[in-house]
């Protein structure tokens, strides 16, 4: 097993933008309105298709299925698929307001234009009553809390808890493998002359009204000099740590689950199993449990995520 890559696939939204083209240097489809990126992923819907070495042209469920010792280790799937999902979402205006009924997500922010902000949970002292209320009004963006964002701030969202993203906000998502969404409110937007569908019975069945007014992720990096790092999440759904790596650095692992490196800023150089890979700004890989001895290394001072699931307990 070596570090695999995959080719992003390109999902158009309609408050989506360009800017996955024009900071991340992703080759876009033209003219469309490209909202999510999404970066891995082994759901029915979405595939990943490996890019480079033996497996290239195969699916990553499909290396679930024919290698998932090698690939998994000691980490839990999900019903055969791979635990985690991997995006990244270019908000060109405020997209809809949601909830998710089973899953923990969480963002880290990694480019705003001024003013930018992320709507998270509701409002303190927020009832039920009151959100029914705005629902029928047609006024749920005045029980939102907002919050003004820079890059890298970070956050979790909780299954059931309401969220939003801001006109200007970029963010990496990392999130476990489930993709089923409930449109509350869409900031009466129209599309080809429609709104579109909302799910309110269904996201009202779901909604953590105790969800009030989270605060930023406030974790800072440690001191080291050459390997500084600053938690993020820990949760039985996975974990997820930032590392800033000084240039021409490197250090070695040997890993029992499967790993996911996300690039935030610099280029980071991933070799095991005989293949290296060369991560720039918004590009991950995952590392599969069975590499073997594997070498990290900077190429310039660089700022990455590591995710992983949680290895099971014997």
């Amino acid at each position: 097993m070596y570090p695999l890559i995959f080719h992003p696939f390109f999902v158009e939204k309609v408050w989506g933008g360009r800017r996955l083209e024009t900071l991340y240097g992703k080759a876009l489809p033209p003219q469309m309105p490209i909202g999510e990126s999404w970066e891995i992923s082994d759901r029915l819907e979405v595939e990943s298709v490996v890019a480079n070495g033996a497996f290239s042209g195969k699916t990553l469920h499909w290396l679930m299925e024919h290698h998932h010792d090698g690939l998994m280790g000691k980490a839990r799937d999900i019903n055969g698929r791979f635990p985690i999902l991997v995006k990244i979402l270019d908000v060109h205006s405020d997209i809809s307001v949601q909830v998710h009924p089973d899953k923990m997500e969480m963002w880290l922010v990694t480019y705003t234009e001024q003013g930018g902000q992320i709507y998270t949970g509701l409002k303190k002292g927020t009832t039920p009553q009151m959100f029914n209320i705005a629902v029928e009004q047609g006024n749920v963006g005045s029980l939102l809390h907002s919050n003004p964002v820079k890059a890298e701030d970070a956050i979790l969202i909780p299954p059931g808890g309401i969220h939003s993203i801001g006109a200007g906000v970029m963010l990496f998502e990392i999130q476990q493998n489930s993709d089923t969404t409930y449109r509350i409110y869409d900031w009466d937007r129209k599309e080809t002359g429609e709104s579109r569908p909302l799910h309110i019975e269904e996201a009202l069945k779901c909604l953590d009204y105790g969800y009030q007014e989270p605060q930023l992720i406030q974790s800072r990096f440690s001191r080291n000099k050459i390997l500084s790092s600053r938690f993020l999440f820990n949760d039985p759904a996975f974990v997820c740590d930032e590392y800033q790596l000084k240039r021409d650095q490197h250090f070695y692992i040997n890993n029992i689950v499967p790993i996911i490196f996300g690039v935030v800023s610099g280029e980071l150089t991933v070799t095991a199993g005989g293949e290296t890979v060369c991560l720039k700004n918004g590009e991950f890989c995952l590392l599969p449990a069975g590499a073997g001895r594997t070498t990290i290394k900077a190429g310039t001072t660089t700022c990455y995520l590591m995710v992983q699931p949680q290895a099971e307990e014997n």
